[in-house]
């Protein structure tokens, strides 16, 4: 039947080997019947159907009796496919023109939406491949198996046509798209911007918990939209209405325009205002709240001058009285994620031990404001690497002073000026740091880097 059926030299032939003998044709002869179906009506085109795709379907053959006998013999027996034969059926439909509504296609997606936690990473690409509907991208990217794996054949596809239907798309879709493409680091230079032109559009209707979403592949991927000129203000003006609705979800947007080196001040000093501040120390909020509130505050304030007269965290908060103000990694994660880091640190760790020694290097160092760095030196203006147990008191935030403070970080930049000497912070980055196939860091690294150079370290990658 498989031979018959790959010879079949026109569409009516594929119809009848197929419905006029039922008792030979198995589940793996469907998918085969469909893409027959397909390669002979690209031959011979006709007219576009169902969604107005124009990909060579001819509607007087998809209406023939013994087309729709293939579709309900598909219909009735899928739940007994084997999952090959149903992600091939499925692609062959889309590539048929079938639209989403139509109850061969509407089968076929229930079915497999049912069977994504058994298929393979090849039938998860191919599923995801067919699928554009608004209902059917929720579910595709709601899947914790497409999200935990970069499906880079359907990205691709999905670029192509997401900008021409990003006007109809509901609000449930974008948010998720956008956590996908942050969490693989995927600088495809078409989605990020039409999830900007969404957000643009569509932001004074969203709620600020979805806007975080939204902003967060930005600021993740260390890109500054286009239209930037036009959205930043937009997210401000919606951030003066909505920042006290959800306290954390305003800070992580305020942190992801940090992030791409922009200070919005007017939203600042409303945010960190005492009534701000006092909203979110209230005893029923989530303590992530509070810490979240303290790591921007942190973060910004030695960017901005105008930052210096604005309340900090009481000294009783509970970020604070549980250490939790300024914790390690709170800026900048370790990279305990990636074993491959830390073997390579060890390397690096035991390289310097020889060369240099153990006296004259730090590891894992923690620098105000809360920045983790990999290795940490200190080399005097004649070029010699001094033991940091020599290291000037006056270049280390004064205990009086907390050491994420404007004022002390001012201090010991010019300290470090007036010495000449150099502080050198060495990187081990590991592909984890950078945007997908590019050589850009993430926006956490950069901002990171940013910081420290403005701090006077001088910074060398690995």
């Amino acid at each position: 039947m498989k031979r018959l059926i790959e010879r079949s030299r026109s569409a009516g032939e594929v119809l009848r080997w197929v419905t006029q003998n039922p008792g030979k044709v198995c589940a793996s002869h469907y998918p085969i019947a469909l893409h027959k179906l397909g390669q002979l009506l690209q031959q011979h085109p006709g007219q576009p159907v169902g969604n107005g795709d124009a990909r060579g379907a001819s509607t007087h053959v998809l209406e023939q009796p013994e087309f729709q006998t293939l579709c309900q013999a598909i219909v009735s027996g899928c739940s007994k496919f084997d999952n090959f034969s149903i992600v091939n059926c499925l692609y062959a439909a889309a590539a048929l023109g079938l639209p989403g509504e139509s109850p061969l296609v509407r089968v076929l997606e229930d079915e497999s939406r049912g069977r994504l936690g058994r298929f393979n990473q090849k039938d998860v690409s191919m599923v995801f491949s067919s699928e554009a509907n608004n209902k059917a991208l929720e579910a595709i990217f709601s899947s914790q198996l497409f999200y935990e794996n970069r499906q880079e054949r359907f990205i691709r596809s999905m670029a192509e046509w997401l900008p021409r239907k990003a006007e109809n798309l509901t609000p449930y879709p974008p948010p998720l798209i956008a956590k996908y493409v942050a969490r693989h680091r995927l600088r495809e230079p078409r989605l990020p911007p039409t999830i900007a032109s969404f957000l643009l559009k569509r932001g004074e209707q969203l709620d600020s918990k979805v806007i975080q979403k939204l902003v967060f592949p930005f600021s993740r991927m260390n890109y500054r939209p286009s239209n930037h000129s036009e959205l930043f203000p937009k997210l401000e003006a919606i951030l003066e209405q909505k920042a006290g609705t959800s306290p954390l979800a305003t800070v992580n947007i305020l942190m992801s325009m940090f992030q791409l080196s922009h200070f919005p001040q007017a939203v600042l000093h409303q945010v960190f205002s005492p009534a701000f501040i006092t909203n979110v120390m209230r005893p029923d909020n989530p303590l992530g709240e509070e810490r979240a509130v303290s790591v921007a505050m942190s973060g910004g304030a030695f960017l901005l001058r105008e930052l210096q007269g604005v309340p900090s965290l009481p000294q009783n908060s509970r970020a604070q009285s549980w250490g939790l103000l300024m914790p390690q990694n709170s800026l900048v994660g370790k990279d305990h994620h990636d074993h491959r880091v830390q073997l390579y640190k060890g390397l690096v760790a035991e390289a310097l031990r020889q060369l240099v020694g153990e006296e004259c290097y730090r590891q894992d160092e923690v620098l105000p404001p809360g920045y983790c760095t990999d290795f940490l030196l200190w080399i005097n203006r004649s070029g010699t690497v001094l033991p940091l147990s020599r290291v000037p008191a006056a270049s280390k935030a004064p205990s009086a002073l907390p050491p994420s403070s404007p004022a002390a970080i001012s201090l010991r930049s010019s300290v470090l000026a007036l010495t000449s000497d150099l502080q050198v912070v060495l990187s081990v980055n590991d592909k984890w740091h950078y945007c997908q196939n590019s050589d850009i860091l993430v926006g956490s690294r950069a901002m990171r880097d940013r910081h420290l150079r403005l701090l006077g370290y001088c910074l060398v990658q690995v």
